[in-house]
């Protein structure tokens, strides 16, 4: 099998799939959307608010 790597939806940051398992997913517009940590954290308040992610 090979590896899959993931790719922040917010910043384009790329990253094997074993090294996200602090990114935060959400579905917005019914598509699966992964953020990475950096991102997670500086939008924190947006993505528990439920925005969509163009609205940050």
């Amino acid at each position: 099998m090979g590896r899959m790597t993931l790719t922040c939806d917010f910043c384009g940051r790329q990253a094997e799939e074993a090294d996200t398992l602090a990114w935060t997913t959400s579905v917005e517009n019914k598509r699966l959307k992964r953020y990475c940590v950096t991102c997670s954290r500086e939008h924190l308040r947006a993505m528990e608010g439920k925005l969509d992610a163009e609205f940050w």
